[in-house]
């Protein structure tokens, strides 16, 4: 009876930590009601669930709130039991959890400091971007399914979406390069196998002119602190160093 609850989750129209939620609750078929966030003006509503982080996504679920996307992508698998996302076999859910961090700490975090930095800083987060990306693409290497998992969309496929949808706007904001169709084309073939997934079709990501405009507007946000406080002391604001306001 527990997973009758109404789900509640609680985001950022252009978060891919949160739009991540919304996809995995749509492939279990879960009902659930979306409350938008204003992560620059938080609300008493936020504050109350997430005093810690402060951060989107949050679900709620009868009286159960759980945070962090990933922490919420295992929720929603282990209490909806249909279309399993993370694999059966012990070793390989322990792999895609892996896969997960790797991919949120080592790709999005240094593509989100590539983008707002300048110069060196941005060569270095840059590299480092690119060297995590060349450890997901010999991942996809060889395997027969679309998907990390099979031939259905699953955690890790949820996890890394952003590059699909996220990462060509920050590209062509950020005037640069992270995955190259020819230098990564077991990544590109993933990436528009996930855009053609009939959920995803059907839950699209934000529209990409709005979303230009937002990360122009917030990479322009993070140089002018640079400008302000240094590249040094500008990295101490949670706005660049950690991924802005969602997670």
């Amino acid at each position: 009876m527990e997973s009758k609850k109404v789900a509640k989750v609680v985001g950022f129209w252009v978060s891919p930590f949160s739009l991540r939620v919304e996809w995995a609750l749509r492939l279990k078929g879960v009902e659930y009601e979306y409350i938008e966030e204003d992560i620059f003006n938080k609300s008493p509503l936020l504050l109350e669930l997430n005093p810690v982080r402060k951060k989107v996504p949050v679900l709620i679920h009868g009286e159960n709130v759980i945070l962090e996307s990933l922490v919420i992508l295992e929720y929603i698998d282990e209490t909806w039991k249909q279309a399993p996302l993370l694999p059966q076999d012990p070793y390989d859910r322990a792999m895609a959890r892996f896969w997960a961090k790797v991919a949120d700490e080592k790709l999005f975090l240094n593509a989100w400091i590539a983008l707002c930095s300048q110069g060196d800083e941005k060569e270095r987060a840059l590299k480092q971007a690119m060297e995590a990306m060349e450890k997901i693409e010999e991942e996809l290497k060889g395997k027969k399914s679309k998907f990390f998992g099979g031939e259905s969309i699953g955690y890790l496929d949820l996890v890394l979406g952003w590059i699909s949808y996220t990462l060509p706007v920050w590209e062509e904001v950020g005037c640069m390069k992270i995955v190259d169709p020819i230098q990564f084309p077991s990544t590109t073939a993933w990436m528009e196998n996930f855009l053609n997934h009939p959920e995803i079709i059907k839950f699209k990501p934000p529209p990409r002119d709005k979303m230009v405009i937002y990360f122009q507007w917030i990479s322009g946000e993070m140089a002018a602190q640079i400008a302000r406080v240094g590249p040094v002391g500008a990295w101490t604001f949670p706005s660049i160093k950690s991924s802005p306001n969602y997670r």
